[in-house]
């Protein structure tokens, strides 16, 4: 599968891109892919869901923030930066994005925390057309009433929100509580048994792998029901 490698300017670190190409008939529709707190572009769960989409037909790139820059040339872990720096970031991607795919349809999608960047960027009138959350990081771990959902009025493009009912970071009923407040429509599918990472027990008769597949088929269902070409 053809993916492209390249860095994005940004400040006096450039930042790691990598745009893998649909196979088969392309969509209209292109997707920004942003990491988690723990993860980096190339992280095995990001590369898969990545190359998953693309062979549902979807251009996706990928990047890196910029602390995960800094650890990777430091050969450690680092904090991820403040939310001004990572929207900076993520903007830029976008801006690479659409100045790479012109014409595009351009989906905003995310890993827990970029999922979240993702949101303050659409709620800010950056250029997205939808929203596709992976584990959208409503609050802490065991932290309930810090509830990060006070932009969601002014979110008006559509989102799919994919969470697992053993989630940490979002207890379902305070998510659907503050779904009722979203701007826009917005679809949220529960994976029944998945945690943050959409990790499942055996006992759930499912494999990470299918869970993850079942994944990108509602993210593929929900995008050609959205936008109908």
């Amino acid at each position: 599968m053809p993916s492209e490698r390249f860095t994005l300017p940004f400040a006096d670190l450039p930042l790691s891109a990598v745009l893998d190409a649909p196979t088969g008939a392309a969509r209209a529709s292109a997707v920004l892919l942003a990491h988690g707190a723990g993860y980096h572009m190339d992280s095995p769960w990001m590369e898969r869901v990545a190359l998953g989409l693309a062979a549902r037909g979807f251009p996706v790139l990928r990047f890196n923030y910029p602390y995960q820059e800094r650890a990777r040339a430091r050969g450690h872990p680092l904090p991820p930066d403040r939310q001004p720096v990572l929207e900076e970031a993520h903007a830029a991607a976008l801006a690479a994005l659409a100045e790479r795919l012109p014409g595009r349809r351009l989906l905003l999608a995310g890993k827990s925390m970029g999922g979240r960047i993702a949101t303050y960027l659409a709620a800010k009138g950056e250029r997205c057309a939808g929203l596709v959350l992976f584990g959208y990081p409503l609050h802490p771990p065991q932290q309930p009433a810090r509830t990060r959902s006070e932009h969601f009025p002014t979110i008006a493009q559509p989102a799919l929100f994919l969470q697992g009912t053993r989630d940490e970071f979002a207890e379902l009923e305070l998510l659907r509580a503050a779904l009722a407040r979203y701007g826009g429509r917005a679809t949220l599918e529960v994976i029944e048994g998945a945690d943050h990472g959409f990790h499942v027990p055996r006992a759930s008769g499912r494999t990470d792998d299918e869970v993850r597949e079942h994944l990108l088929e509602r993210v593929s269902s929900w995008e050609r029901e959205t936008f109908p070409e």
